[in-house]
């Protein structure tokens, strides 16, 4: 199953700085909210939000005036009792904020301008795009509207992604396009996301974490890239046993490793397609190796059994943290590494019809 980026909207609040000069104005409006109510100037600080300061309503506005940094800071902008909040670069100039809680508006200085078109551009498609996906769930469809809206959505998506990458692209020289950059990352093969990453400036690289962690992930990538050797580990199996990913690998013509869980939806989705190609292909010396990035080995062991999985599993149980997962840089599943015989690596990342397409090319 894809995973389409309206799915991955989470998480867009915090942003980390913009360069520019010293003093902002926010010139905030607010509706249906009492004057006294109070609105808060918050930062995003190990998991939890943290205000920095306050501003009264009266009449319907509010105001915060302040410093900008030389790299200006993002903060967030809030009402809870209303559940309304934005995101704002806090760059120099006089900043304008419709704060709601659907949509809200924030404008007036460069970062500000960039992120606010493209949020708007995004969050319209991401609603055709909702709208498509719930088509495509309606069990009264015949086969051929199914088809019909599931072409349409990754039409959408592949305009999604576009609208995404020309935004990081055009915006790669401010901390919008950086920030942007960072979050939707692994949306893109590295081949596309390495030249952005050279554009960025040295003063909004320092002491980047967002930036040091692409960069790190970057460089795991190519060392595990289509023409790279594979990258050995050792897990246990779900019996117990300590096993290698090089003990499978020279067993068969092609193996592939594929990194899943039994809590993922679209892991347990594209199950039926990798069971039906190694049902296809595994005696013409087509095997498979599940990582599993499991934490519960009970949930890992009745997954196996439900989704119909013959072929060998292993995993450490650490979820996320899983060691063979970081050593191939995945930050998404599912995910997969096709090998050779010889230990190469052929592909990686293939579903659904591209990996019984791919095995009918190598296995004729």
């Amino acid at each position: 199953m894809k995973t389409f980026l309206w799915m991955a909207t989470a998480g867009m609040l915090a942003f980390a700085s913009c360069q520019n000069k010293p003093g902002y104005t926010i010139n905030g409006t607010i509706a249906d909210v009492a004057d006294g109510e109070m609105v808060y100037l918050q930062n995003f600080v190990d998991g939890q939000m943290v205000n920095l300061d306050s501003a009264v309503v009266k009449g319907g506005a509010f105001q915060f005036k302040g410093d900008a940094d030389t790299i200006a800071a993002s903060r967030i902008v809030s009402y809870a009792p209303k559940g309304m909040s934005s995101p704002v670069f806090l760059e120099a100039g006089t900043i304008t904020m419709e704060l709601n809680n659907e949509l809200s508006k924030v404008s007036g200085t460069v970062c500000n301008d960039a992120y606010q078109k493209f949020i708007e551009e995004f969050y319209a498609i991401n609603k055709e795009m909702r709208a498509l996906y719930e088509q495509t769930q309606n069990d009264s469809l015949s086969e051929e509207q199914r088809k019909e809206a599931e072409e349409q959505l990754n039409v959408k998506d592949s305009l999604s992604r576009e609208i995404i990458y020309n935004t990081i692209s055009s915006n790669i020289t401010n901390v919008a396009g950086v920030q942007l950059l960072t979050r939707f990352s692994s949306s893109f093969p590295s081949e596309r996301i390495q030249p952005l990453v050279d554009q960025i400036p040295a003063s909004i690289a320092a002491n980047n974490e967002g930036v040091a962690q692409l960069k790190e992930h970057l460089a795991t990538l190519a060392k595990t890239a289509v023409g790279q050797k594979f990258v050995d580990f050792t897990m246990n199996t779900p019996e117990g046993e300590s096993v290698k990913l090089s003990d499978f690998i020279g067993k068969n013509k092609y193996t592939l490793i594929d990194f899943w869980a039994s809590w993922c939806g679209p892991c347990r989705a594209e199950m039926p397609n990798v069971v039906a190609a190694y049902k296809k292909y595994s005696a013409k010396g087509f095997g498979i190796v599940g990582v599993s990035l499991d934490r519960d080995a009970e949930a890992w062991k009745k997954a196996i059994k439900d989704l119909n999985i013959t072929w060998p599993q292993m995993s450490d149980l650490k979820a996320w943290e899983c060691e063979g997962a970081k050593l191939y840089g995945v930050r998404a599943i599912p995910a997969t590494v096709l090998v050779d015989q010889e230990g190469n690596i052929i592909a990686r990342d293939l579903r659904g019809e591209d990996i019984a397409a791919k095995l009918a090319e190598l296995l004729k």
